[in-house]
């Protein structure tokens, strides 16, 4: 059976989408990605917490058990809300309805452990943050990493909240493309169900389409909620990618593979962290790595474990250090 977690995770996400709407057309209340909520249970975004408290310039207990609650979630589970639940990757799907798709290249790839290990790839491979580290310069490739040292997402982040507390509203609210999604939805059914025509029939979906349509790179490049989930999501230790060396292509076989690291939307190349353009928090969990392995060595424990393949071996004492052993016994 085809692993294709990415179809699931575009239904989990359309899921959640259409229970929304669902609550919207029959006035349940159970609130949106931004505010969930069911009978007189509900939480807030964490963004929406802090901009809650700064707006206010009091704590509000609301904000701060939903804090809390979201804070946990993020350690537990990094940032899996972008890979699984965020509408915004279904809105971009949007675009690629326009694109021309290119057709997929045939070749060598198609049988990775064909393909052995050059020795300037096992070179690049074996350059180490250590090696920087005793260089004095530090590791450069680590400090250009996204997630590893601030980048344009936590200068946003840090706009938006003190935007709101100079102005004493949440401002980014106005403008985040999660709220926009279900703003948009809730517009389209008041249009058909009441008739209603607004002139925010016309802005919602403007400023939704040119935030994440026109911003290819907003999840990466802008959106403040993903820079403040990957800095909690650096104490994430759980469903880490974890291969198994016996399996893997390059290390059982010494084959050229890194399907792993090429599938990564985030930039992350679990087989070789070293070379990653983004730092392991900014992990989505979205199981593309475990899905794109041809040798199936890439699982997603539910907390790290060491496996007997990349256990360190037992030193086991030859015959000469045996005798050498003996002779340094003391005679009784």
């Amino acid at each position: 059976m085809k692993k294709n977690s990415k179809k699931l995770r575009t239904l989990v996400a359309l899921a959640i989408v259409a229970v929304v709407a669902v609550g919207f057309v029959t006035n349940v209340g159970i609130g949106t990605m931004s505010a969930p909520g069911i009978w007189d249970i509900s939480i807030l975004c964490p963004l929406g917490a802090l901009g809650t408290m700064l707006a206010s310039k009091m704590m509000v207990p609301r904000a701060v058990i939903s804090l809390i609650v979201m804070v946990l979630l993020i350690v537990l589970f990094a940032r899996a809300f972008c890979g699984w639940i965020c509408p915004v990757p279904l809105v971009q799907k949007l675009r690629g309805l326009f694109a021309k798709k290119q057709p997929v290249e045939r070749g060598d790839a198609a049988d990775p452990a064909a393909a052995p290990l050059t020795k300037v790839e096992i070179d690049a491979l074996g350059v180490s943050c250590s090696k920087g580290s005793k260089d004095g310069g530090g590791c450069a490739s680590c400090a250009s990493k996204r997630g590893a040292a601030p980048d344009a997402r936590h200068f946003v982040l840090g706009g938006a909240l003190a935007s709101t507390f100079v102005f004493g509203f949440p401002v980014f609210c106005l403008v985040c493309p999660i709220g926009l999604t279900f703003a948009t939805i809730l517009l389209v059914i008041n249009l058909f169900s009441h008739g209603d025509v607004t002139w925010s029939l016309i802005v919602v979906p403007a400023l939704l389409i040119a935030e994440v349509l026109l911003f290819k790179k907003w999840c990466h490049k802008l959106c403040p909620l993903s820079a403040f989930m990957s800095l909690i999501a650096k104490a994430n230790k759980t469903f880490v990618p974890t291969i198994d060396d016996a399996k893997c292509l390059e290390t059982a076989k010494g084959g050229a593979c890194g399907a792993c690291g090429r599938v990564c939307e985030e930039g992350i190349d679990p087989r070789h962290p070293q070379l990653s353009q983004a730092a392991w928090s900014e992990c989505t969990k979205c199981r593309a790595c475990v899905d794109a392995c041809p040798a199936n060595a890439i699982t997603m424990p539910l907390l790290p474990r060491r496996t007997p393949s990349t256990a360190e071996p037992v030193a086991v004492p030859t015959n000469a250090e045996k005798i050498d052993a003996e002779n340094a016994r003391p005679v009784p």
